[in-house]
């Protein structure tokens, strides 16, 4: 009987939660209503290549999130652009005989992301974000940085995604 009365109240919970979960965007508009133009953004970095990993992984990560329509003709609802202000790699550990040789690095870029509506101008996000990911060192340090750095990006593309989808203005 007590694990009846359990079961029945396991149910009802869980029915009660999934009443909850709503598909489709979280802002309250319709998938697709408004489309989002990405513009380049400027590398205040000494660290080449950044602008275009940058802008592939905000355009694919808009795509796949579809909550607005990506624009490529300079006509989008929303102007989403920004700054790359920093390229920083921080060592995690090191070689076990040698403590002065890194074998771990935690790589960070970080941007000033803003986001304009292009009609009446008012700027909707103008944050510092920043996406990072950890790599071992192999045989070549540019190697690894260059394998990690759509990685890199994709985090920074999946921060600003959310703070755009999920935003209140």
């Amino acid at each position: 009987m007590r694990r009846l009365v359990l079961l029945s109240l396991a149910t009802a919970f869980l029915g009660l939660n999934g009443c909850a979960y709503r598909l489709g965007p979280s802002n309250g508009e319709s998938a697709g209503t408004r489309s989002i133009q990405v513009n380049p953004f400027e590398n205040k970095t000494v660290e080449p290549r950044l602008i275009e990993a940058v802008s592939f992984a905000l355009r694919r990560q808009l795509q796949q999130d579809g909550t607005y329509t990506l624009n490529s003709q300079n006509e989008g609802d929303i102007v989403l652009g920004g700054t790359i202000v920093s390229y920083e790699r921080h060592s995690l550990s090191f070689q076990s005989r040698d403590v002065l040789t890194p074998r771990d690095y935690r790589l960070t870029i970080t941007a000033q992301v803003t986001a304009r509506d292009r009609v009446s101008g008012k700027l909707l996000l103008d944050k510092k974000l920043t996406g990072h990911s950890d790599i071992r060192i192999g045989g070549d340090l540019a190697s690894a940085e260059r394998q990690a750095l759509p990685l890199i990006a994709a985090d920074l593309a999946r921060n600003a995604t959310a703070l755009l989808v999920d935003g209140t203005w």
